[in-house]
């Protein structure tokens, strides 16, 4: 494990000052570079090569967020998911060698909120890793902040201010970027948004390169809330059902 040094002047000039990133990746050449790229945007960076000392690092160092491979040695990407998120909930950016849609949707499944397939620019990675970390304040922020109660469709119930989602009156558990993409469809029920509106809504990412992300997560909300929940227009987006006046 290596600790990366951050110069003060670099670190209050840009948005991810003080923010601390633990980059867990087998491959020297691809960590040393996500490094570089996130000290350049500011952050502290962390570097971990396996999985038992990016369990270790995770632990002592508790980091802000974790870009974590999926192929590691010791085990695997989504065990260290796992046993992290057992210890401290933390957001994690997933990468992936194989453009395997099961393994992003296990990824999805065990914690993880977002993912990035190889190979994939610094630059993407850097913003995505922004915005990310803008989602989990927005929803530490209001989780504190008093707001208006909630919206019910049929047995579906979202609770914006404790950002908690019941179907059936039963808790179900979504990720900070689920729980956004729901409240998006949920905001005009029934209507069809394309991929390219949430991927702009949700992921603040324009780039319409990211519209299977859009996909793996309906999938996965989808097992969440129940298929039915939620309609694809083939070619153009999703929309969410709700009950028939």
């Amino acid at each position: 494990m290596e600790q990366t040094q951050t110069t003060q002047g670099a670190a209050a000039a840009t948005p991810g000052a003080q923010r601390r990133v633990l980059v867990v990746e087998d491959d020297p050449t691809i960590v040393d570079a996500i490094a570089a790229r996130l000290r350049a945007e500011g952050f502290q960076v962390q570097t971990a090569g396996d999985g038992p000392s990016a369990v270790a690092a995770a632990q002592a160092w508790e980091p802000d967020l974790l870009v974590l491979d999926v192929m590691l040695p010791g085990f695997d990407g989504l065990e260290v998911c796992r046993r992290v998120q057992a210890q401290r909930p933390v957001p994690v950016m997933m990468l992936t060698a194989r453009d395997d849609e099961t393994d992003m949707l296990v990824g999805l499944g065990v914690g993880a909120d977002d993912y990035m397939t190889k190979p994939f620019s610094m630059r993407e990675l850097a913003a995505r890793v922004h915005v990310l970390l803008r989602r989990v304040e927005r929803a530490t922020q209001a989780a504190h902040t008093p707001r208006g109660g909630s919206l019910r469709l049929g047995e579906l119930e979202i609770d914006h201010a404790q950002r908690r989602v019941r179907v059936q009156g039963e808790d179900v558990h979504l990720t900070p970027t689920e729980f956004d993409l729901l409240v998006c469809l949920a905001g005009t029920p029934r209507a069809v948004l394309s991929r390219e509106q949430l991927l702009a809504e949700v992921w603040d990412w324009a780039d319409a390169s990211g519209t299977r992300t859009v996909d793996s997560h309906i999938k996965a909300l989808r097992r969440k809330i129940g298929a039915e929940r939620i309609r694809t227009v083939h070619g153009v987006g999703y929309a969410l059902e709700t009950p028939q006046a």
